[in-house]
This record gives structure tokens, C-alpha cells and sequence, in this order.
């Protein structure tokens, strides 16, 4: 491997092998945290499949990203290191750059788009460093980054797309396979390729035989869309923003197309679900792109079944409100919670006798919504939504069931 981060075009840098992924071990051990690899014994017989996690989630800046930014931060020159390095991203390869960055005393500016989440901003600021904002779209930012690495003299640290951070990236899979070597299949996520490549190369050089899948989020299939040879759009709102990449690694793309066997997308119903198992059964906090994994083999149980599967926990930086609407869609969709909306007469005791149906069948009333004026119902009639809590979906569907033989007119409001 070149000692460099130089500036010659992506595609052109030779590809990693074991002994790389090695070496960046070697050069980062005791610096990074060598995360758990744990059995799920509840995960196991929910899916179908052995299932073993590794808690990258458990870093200090909560990403595996650390790894890759941390080797490539390794191989740079005395001079390299002292004018200092530069970085597009608005997520944890941001933060993991900025923190190994201030420890080993190598100067970082981030640039960042402007509509970037203040936390975000701050939590990389608070591991010192320097924070610019450009443009509207990360696209905006990262052309900015470029003209700045070369009117500054920065070394440009890509958060993927460089053999460096990719063999940074690889540890993950040698610390799997020496904690769990009876491991015959990697779940990895995928947003610009840069994990699956050091992943994978690293899986197989020790076990050629490991299938290796990728996992992308269905509005940002990428990687998926490059490698099959099809036009697939890459826009929305996904939970899973740490792998909503648009375009892939020109670098990682040829990797990942010779290791990968297969890559599997998820809908934002799987990854939200995931994210709420792994909170509930292993009592541990993911972000969207951490959960990809599992979010696969809720989607294609199929695929795994009876197979030793290891999944990567790739980062536990969400937002805590959006944590929460996880939490809370997931519950409706299990029937915990729901919203019924129920036609009733405008007249006295109507909603009186709607509740004694609901304190017959113990299901609890969170809000009341009426709605007499925006309805396509008679002057007399209305809408009322009810959001309610019940034990499990069952005992929602007596509760349904005993309304209608009262006579109402009763729709569950449904997610997405």
C-alpha cells in the first residue's frame, strides 16, 4: 500500500489485502476501543439464524469510523501532519477525524453544509476542530473541501474512498473473526463501500468461503443500482442517513463488486423496526445505518436462515427525538398503540358511551381528537380520533371488534 493520501485519482489506487487490514490493526490498537462481539440469543430465534453483534456503537465518538480516520491519519508524512488535513461530512467520519486528529496534534477542518443539525456541529467542534460551512447539499461542501485542501496544502481525508481508510475500516472483521470464527456470513452496511471493502477483504483472506452481503437503505440503493446495471433513484428522507450516499466510491466500487455476493434493500419499516428491537432486547442505542444490518434479515429472513451471521452495530449517533418516534411508530405498528377514528352523532353522552366500551375492554385513552368542521359528514355528525394503549394487537382487535357490534363506524389510522 502507498504510504500517502496522495492526489491521484481514486480509481487508480491499488487494492488492500489482508496484510493492510493487518497492519492498520497494528497502528491503531489501543486507540480505538476493540468493541464486543456478543451472541443474540433472542435475535437468534426471532430471525432464524445464529446471530452475533459487534457493538461499534460503543467507540468513543459511538461510529467505527474511527478506525479508518485514525489509520489514514497514521500514514501521513511529519510535514502532511503538521499543514493539517480536510473533510467533507456532516456525520461521525467528521467526528472521528476531528477527535484522533486534536490527540495526535494534527490541525482538522471540517466542512460542512449549512443546514447541518447544530449538535452535529458542535459535538465535532467540541474535539477541536475547525468548522466551515458551505452550501446547501453535502455536495455543495464537499467541492469546497476540495478547493480548499488545494489552497490551503490540506491532505484530503475521504471518508470512503481511499485504501487507507478502507483498510482502517477492515479491523471490524478481524476482531469478528478472532472473537467468532465459526462465522460464515458478514451483513454489512453500505453507503459508499468504503466498510464492505476493508470488511470483506479481511473476511475472506482469513476464510474464503465467508458470504459477504450488503445492505443499503431502498431510497439510496446506490451501490445496488451501480453493480446491477440499473437506474434507481437516490433521494429521501431515510433513517438510515449514515449510508444515504448517492454515489459510490470510484475506489470502493470495484471492491465491493469483487467481494460482495449479494446486496439486499431495506424499507424504512425494517430499519425503524430494528432499531426498536435492538433498543428493547439488547439495550443498546443505534442510529439508522447501525441497524442496517438486522433491518436485513427482518426483510429477507430467506436469505440467512440456519446460517452464523455477524452484524456490525456501524454507529449509536441518532437523535433523541427521532429515537422516540421510532420507538412510538414501532409500538403502533405492534398494536401497543393506535389511533381510532370513530364516527359519532353530535348529541349528548355519545362520547360517554364510546368510553365505557373502552373502560369494558381495559385499553387506556392517551388524546381525544374532534373534528365537527373539516369533515365531509352531515352538520349533526362528527369525527373523533381516539389514540389508545393497549396490552398487544389482540387485545386492540377486541376493542375494534366490540365497537363495530355497538354499532360505530371504526377505521385504525395505519403507518407507512
Amino acid at each position: 500500500m502507498t504510504d500517502q493520501l496522495t492526489l491521484t485519482s481514486a480509481a487508480d489506487f491499488p487494492a488492500i489485502t489482508l496484510d493492510d487490514v493487518r497492519g492498520a490493526a497494528r497502528r491503531i490498537n489501543g486507540a480505538v476501543v476493540r468493541t464486543p462481539t456478543l451472541h443474540s440469543q433472542t435475535l437468534s430465534e426471532l430471525v432464524g439464524a445464529d446471530v452475533w453483534l459487534k457493538f461499534e456503537n460503543l467507540q468513543f465518538t459511538a461510529a467505527y469510523k474511527e478506525r479508518g480516520a485514525l489509520n489514514a491519519l497514521l500514514l501521513l508524512d511529519d510535514d502532511a501532519r503538521a499543514r493539517g488535513v480536510i473533510a467533507a461530512s456532516a456525520g461521525n467520519h467528521a467526528q472521528g477525524l476531528a477527535y484522533h486528529g486534536k490527540r495526535l496534534g494534527v490541525p482538522v477542518t471540517i466542512v460542512m453544509p449549512s443546514t447541518t443539525p447544530q449538535v452535529k456541529v458542535s459535538q465535532t467542534a467540541s474535539h477541536g476542530a475547525t468548522i466551515v460551512l458551505h452550501g446547501e447539499k453535502f455536495d455543495d461542501a464537499y467541492a469546497h473541501a476540495r478547493e480548499l485542501e488545494k489552497e490551503r496544502g490540506l491532505t484530503f481525508v475521504h471518508p470512503f474512498d481511499h485504501p487507507h481508510v478502507a483498510a482502517g475500516q477492515g479491523t471490524v472483521a478481524l476482531e469478528m473473526l478472532e472473537d467468532v470464527p465459526q462465522l460464515d456470513t458478514l451483513i454489512v452496511p453500505i453507503g459508499g463501500g468504503g466498510l464492505l471493502s476493508g470488511m470483506g477483504t479481511a473476511a475472506r483472506g482469513i476464510k474464503n468461503d465467508m458470504r459477504l452481503v450488503g445492505v443499503q437503505a431502498e431510497l439510496y440503493p446506490s451501490m445496488y443500482a451501480e453493480l446491477n446495471g440499473v437506474d434507481m433513484a437516490c433521494e429521501g428522507d431515510t433513517l438510515a442517513e449514515g449510508i444515504a450516499v448517492k454515489e459510490p466510491g470510484a475506489y470502493t466500487r470495484k471492491l465491493v463488486a469483487e467481494l460482495n455476493d449479494d446486496i439486499v434493500l431495506v424499507a424504512e419499516r425494517h430499519l425503524e423496526r430494528a432499531v426498536s428491537l435492538l433498543l428493547q432486547i439488547e439495550k443498546t442505542v443505534v442510529e439508522g445505518a447501525g441497524a442496517a444490518g438486522l433491518a436485513a434479515m427482518l426483510a429477507h429472513p430467506e436469505e440467512f436462515a440456519g446460517r452464523k451471521v455477524g452484524l456490525v452495530l456501524t454507529g449509536g449517533n441518532i437523535d433523541t427525538r427521532l429515537l422516540a418516534n421510532v420507538l412510538l411508530r414501532d409500538l403502533a405498528r405492534s398494536g401497543r398503540i393506535a389511533r381510532l377514528r370513530i364516527r359519532l352523532q353530535d348529541r349528548p353522552g355519545a362520547l360517554f358511551k364510546v368510553m365505557k366500551l373502552f373502560d369494558e375492554k381495559q385499553v387506556n385513552i392517551i388524546e381525544i381528537y374532534h373534528q365537527r368542521i373539516f369533515t365531509t359528514l352531515p352538520a349533526k355528525g362528527l369525527i373523533t380520533d381516539i389514540e389508545c394503549e393497549a396490552r398487544d394487537r389482540e387485545h386492540l382487535d377486541s376493542l375494534v371488534a366490540a365497537l363495530r357490534e355497538a354499532g360505530y363506524m371504526v377505521t385504525t389510522v395505519e403507518l407507512a
